[in-house]
């Protein structure tokens, strides 16, 4: 359940609440939510999906 899970905000927030931004959850798998709405939909990715995706956006 996405409650249970610990959450950390993108870095592209600035650290401001009022930051438009998603926040990733990493456990056994890749969890992504919007920041501003913690209770709405979450998209989940399995690892390996996750990885390939932040290599991609990293290069």
């Amino acid at each position: 359940m996405a409650q249970d899970r610990s959450w950390r905000k993108s870095t592209y927030s600035n650290g401001t609440p009022e930051g438009a931004c998603v926040e990733v959850s990493l456990a056994h798998d890749a969890r992504v939510r919007d920041s501003k709405n913690v209770a709405g939909e979450v998209l989940a990715f399995s690892t390996s999906a996750w990885r390939a995706f932040v290599a991609t956006v990293s290069a």
